[in-house]
């Protein structure tokens, strides 16, 4: 290939055609990635110049001397392409015809190669579901009797381009079972949710996972789909790429925080290689309502990471093309909700967040609210003594002033 462009061939620019793609530029916070201070970041979708209808979503942040590539996909099961580059002018580079093909190392290219700093990937591939009628204790692994996986490489997935929002960077992948006969997606839908940010900050719902701009979100969120059980449990599994024979580490963080996400002190991460690299961030809770309040907040439990080299995963063309014949890949499953308590069942809804990025993870400080905490009960205890001292001070004065009668 070597950056050429022939047939079947479309490259993703900063400054795009508006017939073909969006591209919206806005200025971004600092990074601490490659020392960039500040990006612009654009999202696009890629067209495919063969007329099939392909959901492929290139998010493009420029820096200075950098720029970091995220590639999501519904090509197979839903995926996602994580590239940093040394150059401000890297680009995308996709060709069709060799993509979908059934060999589709090389259909798709950050150029030029050489610039590529990191690179890595996240595919989710199944569905699971589990039946909790008769499941107590709310550790129990598996937490309840699992029904047939529903396979994501089996989904249909709408056109991306229809649901690309400009004003809030956003895109959502929504997709149903291609065969159902048993009619459970008739009206429901699983839904992939992917939003870039202009500058850092946190979304309005909860968790309010603090984002930067090197970094983008998802949320994953199951609606109106009919369980298979009176108690079901949604599960899903999480597959990436391994590090020689190793598997990425996860890192847990606690805090006495609870403010952005109320009864949640923790804070997960996956992390590839050493700082910075890349990572995927997350609160281990879910949410059985819009609202995402309290009551509605259900454990997010995480199985350690293992190879996947007893079973054969559903192929992502997205992570073939641009790694060719990779075999070492990892994977872990996320359970959502326990067999009491609030559940799926209440709304039949479900949803899940989580940050994808490149370079240092961002770090919860303490809000405002507990720092004014803090001062309140650390400063009580000097408050006291000095008026306690103010008070022993005016009492020796008065002592003093006292003339005895003679």
């Amino acid at each position: 290939m070597g950056g050429r462009e022939g047939p079947g061939w479309s490259r993703g620019r900063c400054a795009p055609s508006p017939t073909l793609l969006l591209g919206l530029l806005m200025s971004a916070a600092p990074l601490g990635l490659l020392g960039e201070e500040t990006r612009q970041v654009s999202l696009e979708v890629i067209p495919d110049l063969l007329g099939a209808r392909q959901n492929l979503l290139h998010i493009r942040a420029v820096g200075t001397n950098s720029t970091l590539h995220y590639v999501w996909g519904s090509t197979g099961p839903p995926a996602a392409l994580m590239v940093a580059t040394n150059t401000p002018h890297s680009t995308l580079a996709v060709n069709w015809s060799r993509l979908l093909s059934p060999e589709p190392a090389g259909g798709l290219s950050v150029l030029p190669r050489g610039s590529v700093q990191f690179s890595s990937a996240l595919v989710f591939t199944r569905l699971f579901e589990f039946d909790s009628t008769n499941t107590s204790e709310a550790s129990a692994k598996p937490p309840g009797k699992p029904y047939p996986p529903y396979s994501l490489a089996e989904f249909s997935w709408n056109n991306i381009t229809d649901s690309l929002d400009p004003a809030t960077l956003s895109a959502t992948f929504r997709g149903h079972p291609i065969h159902d006969p048993a009619g459970a997606f008739a009206n429901g839908s699983l839904a992939f949710r992917v939003q870039a940010y202009p500058s850092s900050g946190r979304p309005a719902q909860a968790p309010r996972l603090l984002h930067s701009a090197d970094t983008c979100q998802l949320e994953v969120a199951l609606v109106g789909a009919c369980p298979r059980g009176n108690r079901s449990l949604f599960g899903l599994e999480v597959v990436t790429l391994g590090q020689g024979p190793d598997c990425p580490s996860v890192q847990k963080q606690h805090s006495i925080d609870d403010e952005y996400a109320p009864a949640v002190f923790q804070l997960d991460q996956l992390l590839w290689g050493s700082l910075p690299s890349g990572f995927m961030q997350w609160r281990p809770v879910a949410f059985s309502q819009r609202q995402r309040g309290r009551d509605s907040a259900l454990p997010c439990q995480a199985s350690p990471l293992y190879l996947t080299l007893e079973y054969p995963l559903p192929q992502s063309p997205i992570v073939r093309g641009f790694f060719g014949s990779q075999t070492n890949f990892c994977a872990f499953n996320l359970t959502f909700g326990v067999p009491t308590g609030p559940g799926y069942w209440d709304e039949h809804y479900l949803s899940w967040s989580m940050l994808l990025g490149v370079g240092t993870p961002p770090v919860d400080s303490l809000s405002p609210l507990i720092l004014g905490i803090m001062a309140v009960v650390l400063g009580a205890p000097g408050l006291m003594l000095l008026v306690g001292g103010v008070v022993l001070l005016l009492g020796q004065k008065q002592c003093s002033e006292y003339q005895p009668i003679n």
